[in-house]
């Protein structure tokens, strides 16, 4: 394995808990296809994690064995497809630091989790932390997924209400300059991404979460970038609610998750009506259970939920603080190779400091489709377009970015692979 040359400046610390990725790329079998007549180097993480070994198993062993819908058996099959369920639900909770099970609720992605977040607030809510009309204002950033944009787009259009940002600077950190006027005692909720999925870029949290609440804000963190990268923990947080997605933590499509302190939960209507989310029923009127039930309405992604709880366990038994440290260095070493790259223009830090293991570029004169296929053609998968983050693009004056994104089974060749496959792609089209 090559040597990683930490840049001068960077810590480099020696009791730093570590991992071998050569190692653990024997837990993920699709690593080992080949793509085009090539090895595949997958360098897509940041759109969807591969998904080990013990994924697979997890959800296989439950369809064969203990498959039945939850909630609603006493027989033996539904108490078991029950237990997993909720099992699952504890693990999740417990990675992220959450008080209790409960303060969990199971989703269909991170964009399900903002969403329902964005529709208890309503001009005449109940508690005045979820009332939102005339006068009243939302802060994202322009850095933000289209997924914690247009859901408060929309909530602002139906309340009357203005929605506001953070600006992005050109090193492709939050703007703050103007940040108390940003955030005021117009402020009802600030919602912004953890770590971008673009640049990048970890954002701060405990100064603007002190600002927010200090004028009565709620806080919310789109983590889909972070929870699989590094520990998190709610708590040390302080923040309102957090949102993530279980396929881009080695875990399956189709399942996300909302954390929420308990008593704004229970706080808030549920987001949608059915089976499963209710106290009480008659034809006139019903009542709702307490969360996290109220917001799951119908059979919930029952495998999906058991998938996510092994990824849960094998995220844990690699250790989130040796994930966290292997991107770190590895981010290092890729942006000293991609610096020798003629006509390469990064976006985001170009600094492994207060950055993730994502990195977007272009090449001068070469439309990002072109490097894209001439990469997949060798083999590199990366993903090219806006990256659903079209705001940043128009903020950097470009159609479309490449984007490279680590995992725990990047190594340092597949980053010189990349490196190789842009001089391929130089010179295909000069």
């Amino acid at each position: 394995m090559t040597a990683i040359e930490i840049p001068a400046g960077m810590p480099q610390y020696e009791d730093m808990p570590r991992l071998d990725p050569r190692e653990l790329r024997a837990d993920f079998p699709i690593l080992a296809r080949q793509v085009n007549g090539q090895p595949m180097v997958y360098l897509d993480s940041a759109n969807t994690s591969q998904k080990p070994q013990q994924v697979i198993d997890a959800m296989s062993d439950h369809l064969l064995r203990h498959n039945a819908n939850v909630a609603r058996s006493v027989h033996t099959l539904g108490t078991e497809a029950t237990e997993a369920y909720e099992g699952a639900r504890a693990k999740v909770a417990a990675f992220i630091g959450a008080a209790s099970a409960d303060e969990v609720v199971f989703t269909k992605n991170a964009t399900e989790a903002i969403n329902l977040v964005a529709h208890a607030f309503t001009p005449d809510a109940a508690d005045p932390r979820f009332r939102l009309g005339p006068g009243d204002e939302v802060v994202i950033s322009e850095m933000e997924h289209h997924s914690n944009i247009v859901p408060w787009q929309m909530l602002c259009d139906r309340a009357g209400a203005t929605l506001r940002w953070f600006g992005v600077t050109d090193t492709g950190r939050l703007d703050f300059d103007n940040f108390d006027d940003l955030v005021n005692e117009r402020t009802k909720i600030v919602s912004y991404t953890y770590v971008s999925n673009v640049l990048g870029t970890v954002n701060p949290t405990s100064a603007i979460t002190a600002r927010a609440h200090e004028v009565g804000a709620l806080v919310m963190l789109d983590a889909s970038q972070a929870v699989p990268h590094r520990a998190v923990d709610v708590a040390e947080l302080e923040v309102d609610f957090i949102a993530f997605t279980g396929h881009k933590m080695c875990g399956p499509t189709g399942i996300g998750v909302l954390w929420g302190r308990s008593e704004l939960l229970n706080a808030m209507p549920p987001f949608l009506g059915g089976g499963s989310m209710i106290e009480t029923v008659t034809m006139e009127r019903s009542t709702f259970a307490a969360a996290p039930a109220r917001f799951e309405a119908g059979t919930p992604p029952i495998t999906e939920a058991v998938g996510l709880g092994a990824a849960v366990d094998y995220l844990t038994s690699v250790g989130m603080d040796a994930i966290a440290w292997h991107e770190k260095e590895l981010t290092a070493y890729a942006l000293d190779v991609l610096a020798g790259v003629p006509g390469l223009r990064l976006f985001g830090p170009a600094v492994p400091v207060g950055r993730g293991g994502t990195l977007s570029f272009a090449l001068e004169g070469i439309h990002p489709h072109d490097v894209g296929q001439v990469l997949d053609s060798l083999g590199v998968q990366v993903r090219v377009g806006h990256h659903c983050a079209r705001p940043l693009c128009v903020r950097f004056g470009v159609p479309a970015m490449t984007r490279a994104s680590f995992y725990l089974h990047t190594t340092v060749e597949e980053v010189d692979a990349l490196a190789r496959g842009l001089e391929q792609v130089r010179k295909v089209f000069g």
